[in-house]
């Protein structure tokens, strides 16, 4: 009778709470007990339900860019998921931010809190189709990665907006290789909502020209997920094209690939950004309030090119621990305007030390670094900074069901 009643509380409060969490999809759930197994002792006879919290917190040390230190306690990554299999077929699967705004957006009529709300079908081991909202599926391992193990994200993921109301279909030829396609909106707002009324294209003479939207403001991927070498050699190549803009373009191309032996995982990443209209909005935060009182508000740059290079180690050295190191180099330029050609380079360097005091669970007690360096060029006119954190914390990926 406890049992039922306790699996009941488990059930009520999981249904009652706004699903969230995680970014891609390479979230794996592991061989990790629930918590209605642990208290329970409730087997599961199915995989229709099943429910994760993805909760991170630390504690923080931070020098600014003005070079003052200060601290903190944050609630880094606290997220809902619900997913299951439905059948041998059909499948779902339900990711909420429990701290993120909820009012939904004006193209999508998705909240920015909810990432994934999809449903999936399996027509055969070769062929899947899905659809709702999704992450996109670009390539990359780090865009691919569980957010809550991500110290910090290198700038072009960190301001890309990339879960997104779409389709896409899967085909494996062979059970190691997989190609993907996907047709997805290009945003999750209309197009004033995202870059203001009467917005401006800043063009290669210096002249400002009226952006109108696109009547198809779309986005189109193409991805390949190949495993080599019994899983040893992973990759996760993507090219992709989008449009808010009528006339402006952006793409995309990633390239992805991972080394995974038994105690070391290391991958690196290629992102690089095209854009006929500056989507990740870098250069234009950075760069248009310089020339802002000559062509009015709403100004966005035309012709940005951004870089990513981005490296990480996660070595297993001992049981129970893991050592992680992370890189990252990423160039912006605005390339038609001779002033802001390779304006900036930044730099990122992390490391951390986690340990997993409980075998069962997958909680990780954490100290870690994250040092980012900006430099900028004579031309630009803007000022070189660097900044400094240091944490301590854990992070718990929470199987309640």
């Amino acid at each position: 009778m406890k049992k039922t009643i306790l699996c009941s509380c488990l059930l009520a409060f999981t249904l009652g709470a706004s699903a969230q969490d995680n970014h891609g999809y390479g979230a794996g759930d592991g061989n990790f007990k629930s918590l209605a197994e642990e208290v329970a002792k409730l087997k599961k006879h199915n995989d229709m339900f099943n429910v994760y919290f993805n909760y991170a917190a630390s504690a923080q040390v931070e020098q600014g860019a003005d070079k003052e230190w200060g601290t903190r306690f944050a609630n880094k990554q606290l997220r809902l998921e619900i997913k299951g299999n439905l059948t041998d077929k059909l499948y779902y699967r339900l990711r909420h931010r429990l701290n993120k705004a909820n009012n939904a957006q004006s193209q999508d009529n998705f909240a920015k809190a909810t990432d994934i709300m999809m449903v999936g079908y399996k027509f055969s081991d070769k062929f899947k189709l899905e659809a709702g909202k999704m992450c996109q599926i670009w390539g990359g391992f780090e865009f691919d990665e569980n957010p809550m193990y991500i110290y910090q994200y290198s700038d072009m993921v960190d301001n890309m907006d990339n879960f997104m109301a779409g389709i896409v279909a899967s085909y494996k030829p062979v059970p190691t290789q997989e190609i993907a396609v996907e047709i997805s909106d290009a945003s999750n707002n209309s197009f004033s909502d995202e870059y203001g009324a009467g917005s401006l294209a800043v063009e290669s003479d210096g002249s400002a020209r009226v952006l109108r939207p696109s009547k198809n403001a779309l986005t189109y991927i193409v991805n390949w997920n190949g495993s080599f070498l019994n899983d040893k050699l992973q990759t996760r190549w993507s090219w992709g094209i989008q449009t808010e803009a009528k006339h402006k373009y952006s793409r995309m191309l990633v390239l992805g690939q991972k080394l995974n032996l038994p105690k070391v995982q290391w991958y690196f990443d290629y992102m690089g950004a095209f854009d006929e209209l500056d989507r990740l909005k870098i250069a234009s935060s950075e760069l248009a309030p310089t020339i802002v009182g000559g062509v009015g508000g709403n100004t966005w740059f035309s012709d940005v090119h951004y870089n990513s290079f981005i490296t990480k180690l996660n070595w297993q050295f001992a049981p129970q621990w893991n050592l992680m190191l992370k890189g990252m180099y990423e160039t912006a330029s605005v390339t038609k305007i001779e002033r802001f050609k390779d304006y900036r380079k930044s730099y990122g360097y992390m490391g951390s030390v986690e340990y997993y005091p409980v075998k069962s669970q997958d909680f990780r007690i954490f100290l870690a670094y994250v040092g980012r360096k900006v430099n900028f060029s004579e031309q630009c006119g803007l000022k070189d900074y660097n900044t400094n954190r240091i944490e301590l914390g854990f992070m718990y990926r929470i199987k309640a069901y």
